[in-house]
């Protein structure tokens, strides 16, 4: 059973050859647009990188560059053979390469579809990846002087500012490590070393933030230290009123933008998907219109179809030819396994 097959007269086989030459060309486009948002994606990750834990995320922007390059070179391809599919002697040359182009054409669109289903999928290893990141980044917040920490408070002041988050989770996070350094803090007063004192790693801690947690939009002036203290400033009620801090922990502000990215993404890719089939099944459908064609009658009437099989007995088809390779190759194994063998039995007894 021939699966849906067209009628293609001369002329219309030369509005598909014309047409999938523009659309092929739009596929390149199309390639190269999956392409930049790999390298835009990759690029935000990178920028972020030191308040990652790991970089399993870093597989999807990796994925759309590489498809991205082999969708450009695919469809390079295809505008080629629409513009010698007209022409008896230039076309019979490109025919051995049309079946593994099928074939790769088909894997783009799989490849491409995965980059959109594992940017949903890894949000949890992203959070997790952030979580570990951002705890390990205001714990060596501190440590200005430590070679490859030097920059860290650097990276989360900005951080903090640029997204209008605070912590990690939120603002109390930073009341449980040191975040300010030893070098800075006065250890003849009495309020350092009690403070020094009552905790049992001798650690500073306090109710206070950094700078960058304040936020500018506040009507009152940043209050940064005794935050959990209601007497230390004026007309201040600490469970009741809305604090002069960004509220919004540092992942969830993190998550909620790459999120925001994948959500953008995903459309585009879906859309470049489309038109990767629609290459696909236009030349599909010129090759074997064309293949159709009587010799000795190239103005002829011809038919086109996407299967020349139904989809079980293709599948069938296809799972015998891989088969059979495989055994082909084990086959040339054994053999070479064997010869091997005979090679030694015969310097053995020489």
């Amino acid at each position: 059973m021939v699966l849906l097959k067209l009628q293609f007269p001369l002329q219309r086989r030369v509005r598909l050859a014309q047409g999938l030459w523009l659309l092929s060309w739009l596929a390149v486009l199309a390639g190269a647009f999956t392409f930049s948002l790999g390298v835009y994606l990759k690029t935000e990750l990178l920028r972020r990188a030191e308040v990652m834990d790991n970089t399993e995320i870093h597989v999807v922007p990796n994925i759309l560059m590489l498809v991205g390059l082999v969708t450009m070179g695919i469809n390079l391809f295809a505008g080629r053979v629409c513009q010698d599919s007209l022409d008896s002697a230039r076309f019979p040359p490109w025919k051995p390469f049309l079946l593994p182009w099928y074939g790769l054409a088909w894997m783009v669109c799989v490849w491409l579809l995965s980059a959109v289903v594992l940017s949903y999928a890894l949000q949890g290893h992203l959070e997790e990846s952030l979580k570990v990141g951002l705890r390990n980044g205001i714990r060596f917040y501190r440590d200005t002087d430590v070679p490859g920490r030097c920059f860290q408070k650097e990276t989360i002041d900005r951080l903090q500012m640029e997204l209008r988050c605070c912590g990690n989770t939120n603002y109390r996070d930073w009341f449980e490590v040191q975040w300010i350094s030893n070098r800075y803090l006065d250890f003849t007063s009495k309020e350092v070393k009690d403070r020094v004192r009552s905790n049992v790693d001798g650690r500073y801690l306090m109710d206070g933030v950094p700078f960058s947690c304040c936020n500018p939009g506040s009507p009152r002036p940043c209050l940064q230290n005794h935050l959990t203290d209601n007497t230390a400033h004026y007309n201040y009620e600490h469970q009741s009123e809305e604090l002069n801090l960004y509220n919004r922990g540092c992942r969830q502000a993190l998550v909620d933008y790459y999120m925001g990215l994948m959500n953008t993404i995903g459309p585009g890719i879906l859309s470049v998907i489309s038109v990767q089939i629609s290459v696909l099944v236009s030349l599909r459908y010129l090759h074997t219109s064309l293949e159709g064609v009587d010799p000795e009658n190239p103005e002829a009437d011809s038919e086109g179809y996407i299967l020349a099989k139904g989809v079980k007995e293709t599948l069938m088809d296809v799972k015998t030819t891989v088969f059979k390779l495989l055994q082909f190759g084990q086959v040339e194994a054994g053999d070479e396994a064997e010869a091997g063998a005979d090679g030694e039995k015969a310097a053995t007894s020489s």
